[in-house]
């Protein structure tokens, strides 16, 4: 699902997985258009797995925002799912594109903010 998702969504670029911490990630290394994407089971219960995304951007916190019901989230780093559950593809989706397009869209948004002060 996240090499389809990036696959649909425009200026992420080629997705380079590796492990990080034993566990699958997924980067953008070409465009840098992202931030990293990782899935990991929970140590906390062998019953769920989880999306983690980097605790120091504001990605959950939007994700939170966004799907106010529905998605389980732990702190402000990963989405929590249970293995006996379906997973909510669509919701799912929408927030990997959202992490493989991080950087875009903050550079975005500084570029806008410096604008309209009339700086560089």
């Amino acid at each position: 699902m996240v090499l389809g998702t990036a696959a649909a969504t425009p200026g992420v670029g080629r997705i380079e997985e590796a492990l990080k911490w034993g566990e699958p990630s997924f980067l953008t290394p070409e465009t840098k258009s992202g931030s990293t994407v990782r899935i990991g089971p929970r140590r906390k219960d062998p019953r769920q797995y989880a999306v983690y995304f980097n605790c120091q951007t504001t990605l959950v916190e939007s994700f939170r925002t966004w799907f106010p019901t529905g998605l389980n989230f732990d702190g402000n780093r990963a989405i929590v799912f249970d293995l006996d559950e379906p997973l909510p593809e669509e919701a799912v989706a929408e927030c990997v594109a959202a992490a493989l397009t991080y950087h875009t869209r903050s550079r975005a948004v500084t570029h806008r903010a410096r604008a309209r002060r009339g700086g560089p």
